[in-house]
């Protein structure tokens, strides 16, 4: 047996993914499409979303008239979040079309939102400009981490403070978990790569970014998984275009719905993990 060709992620590739499986993203995930964080076990899904929000700006130290940069902003509803109950003026950009047109037409908020579709190596921010830098789940698709960051320092002022979530791997996988979990979810999902933390500090203490912290909360947001899971069952059963979607052969990316229950599968096993850190530019 020969080994499969080496997968290769590129920003087309991850924008095809989001614009292509938009609907159906839209009603597994909702708006929000990042994990919820049950911290009491008794929130709704919409509740769990809305706790990683709060976490996010609570790290951050969100407050009126601060400038945030929210890169990978998805359909824009953390931003306008943020921008509504924190009242920051933010900048979110994302590289899917599609998402860029549903955050101005339903997530807009006059004068505090404003969305650009543009990858951020190439973000053509001014330097020294923002007071935080975000990003939810977007450094999946990052295949430059030291670069990635570099660019949050660059466009971050001196006092300024970065904030990122992301699906991170155990540090040491073993073969299996490795080809059948990690391997198989980056392929899958259309991302750069589900890394361990310590890629994540060394790259942001590179780029000269001080007092990281980090957290890992992936006991209280694998319960993302089994929900989107029965929905997308549930959804198989009963709507007809999802069977369209995802029995058609013209779909490069129906095989995200068996994805899920592969990431699910590396939650429970230990295999992902969920990272939350902060870190700051002196």
């Amino acid at each position: 047996m020969t080994d499969s060709p080496t997968y290769i992620p590129t920003i087309e590739g991850a924008a095809s993914h989001y614009d292509d499986l938009d609907q159906f993203y839209r009603e597994i995930w909702g708006e929000h499409i990042h994990h919820g964080v049950w911290l009491t076990g008794r929130e709704t899904d919409t509740e769990a979303a809305e706790n990683l929000v709060k976490i996010v700006a609570d790290l951050g130290g969100h407050s009126p008239g601060k400038e945030v940069c929210d890169i990978g902003c998805g359909y824009g509803t953390t931003a306008r979040i943020l921008a509504q109950n924190h009242g920051v003026n933010i900048t979110g950009m994302t590289i899917s079309a599609v998402q860029v047109a549903y955050a101005e037409a339903h997530n807009s908020v006059p004068g505090k939102t404003h969305f650009m579709l543009r990858d951020w190596y190439a973000n053509g921010l001014p330097d020294n400009h923002f007071d935080i830098v975000q990003t939810v789940e977007s450094l999946e698709h990052m295949p430059d981490l030291p670069g990635f960051f570099r660019e949050c320092f660059r466009v971050l002022k001196p006092g300024g403070r970065l904030v990122a979530t992301a699906w991170m791997s155990c540090e040491n996988p073993d073969d299996f978990a490795r080809r059948h979990l990690i391997d198989a979810i980056t392929r899958e999902t259309q991302i750069a790569g589900v890394r361990p933390e310590s890629e994540f500090r060394a790259a942001t203490e590179g780029a000269g970014f001080v007092n990281y912290q980090f957290k890992d909360y992936a006991g209280q947001v694998k319960r993302t998984w089994p929900l989107c899971a029965l929905r997308t069952v549930k959804g198989l059963l009963t709507k007809s275009h999802y069977r369209r979607f995802l029995f058609s052969s013209r779909n490069p990316n129906r095989i995200f719905a068996l994805t899920l229950f592969r990431i699910w599968l590396a939650y429970e096993l230990g295999v992902q993990r969920y990272g939350v850190f902060h870190a700051e530019k002196r």
